[in-house]
């Protein structure tokens, strides 16, 4: 019996001689140190799978009565058995290949954006009001449940609401130019309303865990700092806000973009840079923080009628650009 149970957690040995236990499991209680009880608590504070205690910080995992010791130790095992060390550029281009895409509706904006809303990263829209940001955003909740052969992933979406922009009418109006139903394009995109900072950063928990079961494959703010803004007011707030809002980025990327390959799009408000003497005094609210913690950002602007200008100002593979595109009836087009 005892062979076998190292069997069935498969057993590596080290050039030491010493037996690594490697689980392949996704139980919690698969980890050494953690009983029916802990594993209880884990999941009480959103710890689901050995995934999310593998991205944990020690810090996080002591709320749940362990010491220093256990969780690292916890956090340790995950981080073996998912394999979490160095690996090769070439490993890293075959991992690469489960990244999809998400179309726009324009092709413009699709070639400025390298082939569309990509998965695995935060996508950052920011501009004045009326620029276009709602619109893409409730455009992709729609265009996400298209098949992969018609630029959408399959998928469900998840839209947190921060200033009460989300509005049924217009997706079943952009659903009925996909010849898709209305009704069932809104039964597969889960809406919440958020009322200040922490429910919003906890509505994002909450996405992370209904992500497999619900196949989310997007998630939608609008806006992301609305609320950072309103509740954290004055040079003297900027501190504790920007921490905030860093770590609410850190878990985006972390517990949805990185763990279930979900494409994360948020947008922005902007504000006027006084310093500014020549040029676009526009400036996105949130600083560095969320400039360095997107992996896209995207500035849009209004331009003639319908007509709006989108312009890439940030990415890891792609050159600064600009695109024109339009919204209208049929939502975003060329």
């Amino acid at each position: 019996m005892k062979e076998k149970s190292k069997e069935d957690k498969g057993v590596e040995k080290s050039e030491k001689g010493e037996e690594k236990v490697q689980i392949k499991s996704s139980s919690l209680e698969d980890l050494p140190g953690v009983g029916p009880a802990t594993a209880e608590k884990l999941k009480e504070m959103g710890f689901q799978t050995v995934e999310s205690i593998a991205v944990a910080s020690i810090g996080e995992l002591k709320d749940a009565g362990l010491t220093d010791t256990s969780a690292e130790k916890i956090i340790n095992a995950a981080r073996e058995s998912l394999k979490m060390g160095f690996e090769t550029g070439l490993e890293y281009m075959e991992k690469r290949k489960i990244v999809g895409r998400i179309l726009t509706g324009s092709k413009e904006l699709d070639n400025l954006l390298g082939g569309g809303i990509e998965t695995g990263s935060i996508i950052e829209f920011y501009g004045q009001f009326a620029s276009g940001k709602t619109q893409i955003g409730l455009q992709a909740t729609v265009n996400v449940q298209l098949p992969v052969e018609k630029g959408g992933l399959n998928g469900t979406a998840v839209f947190i609401d921060t200033e009460s922009t989300f509005r049924p009418e217009r997706v079943m109006q952009i659903a009925v130019t996909k010849n898709l139903d209305p009704k069932e394009v809104l039964k597969n995109i889960l809406v919440a309303r958020a009322y200040n900072s922490d429910h919003q950063m906890l509505l994002a928990e909450k996405a992370g865990e209904i992500a497999e079961e619900r196949n989310v494959r997007l998630v939608v703010i609008d806006s992301l700092t609305s609320h950072f803004r309103s509740e954290y007011s004055g040079r003297g707030e900027l501190a504790p806000r920007q921490q905030k809002l860093n770590r609410h980025l850190h878990s985006l990327q972390r517990n949805l973009a990185d763990m279930h390959n979900i494409a994360v799009i948020v947008t922005n408000q902007v504000m006027a840079n006084p310093g500014m003497m020549f040029g676009d005094p526009t400036t996105p609210v949130g600083g560095n923080i969320v400039g360095h913690l997107s992996t896209y950002r995207v500035y849009l602007r209004k331009s003639k009628g319908n007509k709006r200008i989108g312009r890439l100002v940030d990415s890891p593979c792609l050159p600064e650009g600009e695109c024109v595109f339009e919204i209208g009836a049929n939502g975003i087009s060329d």
